[in-house]
């Protein structure tokens, strides 16, 4: 029997609520346009809670592929999608695993990898690259999310603005320190109510930075080109030329 993978069990609550909506304005800045351009399918690989998935249905009309391997992560995925017309889930498919498990084979012609890349460990990303090179075909775009370049030289901490629901107030914190040659990732989240603080959490993750050269010069290796035109400090664009 497959072990379940319990990531993000304590974000997957938190994570639409006090990140989403900001969330969705990134995913359709950085990625509509070439989505919508789609005409084979396209590639959601972290697919999440479901933001480029839903904007990729919404905004083409090719199938689209959801890569998730965290059961957290799917349950409000699933939930979202359960939500839509019949005739928009049925052009969504949801793999429950990593993608070099799910052995796709050109089944898109834009694949994106949206706050992902981050969160693998080195090995990881190496298995990523020829299974992406894989699911997509020869002319195909990869529009991937840099992680961070560098660790940071201190703990910096970011406030996640607090939205209520109800009679409850739901906030957080994210903060980032460097352990070794790994970025520690700490989320503290809270519940608050008239009455002061009902629930408080923590979930702690690991980031591996790398720079756009070394994600760049490893895609190459599996036939991967700079896509032209692309200046986006955030985005890597590029294109598979042949595999």
């Amino acid at each position: 029997m497959r072990r379940l993978r319990d990531d993000y069990a304590v974000s997957a609550e938190f994570y639409d609520i006090l990140q989403g909506r900001q969330d969705a304005i990134e995913v359709h800045r950085l990625y509509s346009r070439d989505v919508a351009n789609a005409r084979l399918g396209v590639l959601d690989v972290g697919a999440g809670t479901g933001r480029v998935t839903l904007m990729s249905l919404l905004a083409s009309r090719v199938g689209v592929h959801a890569v998730e391997p965290a059961r957290a992560m799917r349950t409000p995925l699933m939930t979202r999608l359960a939500s839509l017309p019949a005739r928009l889930r049925e052009r969504v498919t949801v793999h429950p695993h990593t993608l070099d498990e799910a052995g796709l084979q050109g089944v898109a012609d834009v694949a994106v990898c949206h706050n992902t890349i981050a969160c693998l460990a080195p090995a990881a990303r190496r298995a990523l690259w020829p299974a992406l090179a894989q699911a997509l075909v020869p002319g195909g775009s990869l529009l991937l999310q840099l992680p961070p370049a560098h660790l940071p030289d201190e703990e910096t901490v970011r406030a996640l603005p607090g939205q209520r629901v109800g009679q409850h107030e739901y906030g957080g914190r994210m903060a980032l320190s460097a352990d070794g040659g790994r970025i520690h990732t700490r989320f503290d989240y809270w519940v608050r109510g008239a009455e002061g603080v009902l629930q408080e959490y923590t979930e702690t993750f690991w980031m591996w930075p790398a720079s756009r050269a070394e994600i760049a010069g490893d895609l190459a290796e599996h036939g991967f080109v700079p896509l032209p035109g692309r200046d986006e400090p955030a985005l890597l664009a590029m294109t598979l030329t042949q595999w």
